[in-house]
């Protein structure tokens, strides 16, 4: 089970269907273990929710992952995704994208599974 690397998925919740979409292909397809978000905040709207904890919970899904994939969706990163990579990029996670990724977006080399 070792062998089986674990992805979280980072990236706009504007992008929600393609986040699902890439997540299966990661795991039917390709054998990955992925961690995602099982909500929309931006379609459900959710009263009162605490930003800074779901930053604080999506920090620890990067903790436990192998890879973050990125899903830039025309090139778009948010500052919250952009936050992300920062953090995985600290840790020494290796950066998967669905597009390539500006070096003055992130600072990071460029990779794609």
């Amino acid at each position: 089970m070792n062998d089986i690397k674990v992805i979280t998925i980072c990236g706009s919740m504007r992008f929600s269907r393609e986040m699902m979409k890439i997540s299966k292909e990661l795991e039917l397809k390709d054998g990955y273990a992925v961690i995602q978000c099982v909500y929309n905040v931006d379609e459900e709207k959710y009263e009162g929710i605490d930003t800074e904890l779901l930053g604080k919970i999506h920090r620890r899904k990067i903790d436990i992952s192998d890879a973050v994939y990125v899903v830039n969706v025309n090139g778009y990163i948010g500052n919250s995704a952009r936050n992300e990579i920062e953090y995985a990029r600290s840790l020494g996670k290796e950066i998967l994208s669905l597009e390539p990724l500006e070096l003055e977006q992130v600072k990071i080399s460029n990779t794609t599974p």
